[in-house]
């Protein structure tokens, strides 16, 4: 017999403002993944819990010491991490957007898998808005990474995204939204604010010259 495999939400063309995302919603808060399209690239991910964390880990067959990004409806989600000024001055002007904050966390918010061994997470408020409806719907941080087989380019179109969740083996704890293909991106910006001065870890969509028009002082790697 063959197993099931993901189920499949074409939301092409739909209203977002509208769209009924409660069967979605409860199959994430029941530990299922999900594949969704963000500002960049199509992403899957999951509720940041122990159980949702490994079963997202063992589909990409990620690295322990790897952490995922979360994604967060904005600063009141992750209130509970370490803030800098300048780390509030940055989600205050790129949030939301294709900047990823990393922060420290050393109350443990975040179980092993977000959190780093280092202790710290990174997150970022997409300014996708079927992402922003899915967050509120769910009304908790999301994993996110990448959708694609390791080695691989990540899916811009929800076919890609159901392409690499069948080849990574998914079935039907994984749900595609599909909400048709992105345009051409680049990836997020990340920014390491875990000290005293920012240092950005990668520089991508928003480019070192706009942040330092922010934060003069911020460095690059």
């Amino acid at each position: 017999m063959v197993s099931p495999g993901p189920t499949v939400m074409d939301l092409r063309g739909a209203d977002i403002d509208s769209m009924d995302l409660g069967g979605v919603a409860d199959h994430v808060r029941g530990g299922g993944l999900a594949a969704y399209p963000t500002e960049t690239v199509y992403g899957l991910g999951g509720l940041c819990t122990p159980k949702a964390v490994a079963r997202l880990r063992a589909l990409k067959r990620r690295e322990p010491e790897k952490p995922f990004i979360a994604v967060v409806r904005g600063v009141d989600d992750v209130a509970g991490l370490s803030w800098t000024a300048e780390a509030r001055e940055l989600a205050r002007i790129f949030w939301p957007g294709a900047l990823t904050l990393v922060l420290g966390d050393p109350d443990g918010v975040f179980p092993p898998g977000v959190r780093s061994p280092a202790g710290s997470v990174a997150v970022r408020v997409s300014p996708h808005p079927l992402v922003a409806r899915l967050l509120a719907a769910v009304a908790a941080p999301l994993t996110s990474t990448s959708a694609n087989v390791p080695g691989e380019s990540p899916a811009r179109s929800g076919t890609e995204a159901l392409e690499v969740a069948r080849t990574l083996g998914a079935g039907p704890e994984m749900w595609v939204l599909d909400a048709g293909t992105l345009p051409p991106s680049g990836p997020s910006t990340v920014i390491d604010c875990t000290n005293a001065r920012c240092v950005v870890i990668r520089e991508g969509t928003v480019p070192l010259g706009r942040l330092r028009c922010v934060l003069p002082e911020i460095h690059g790697r």
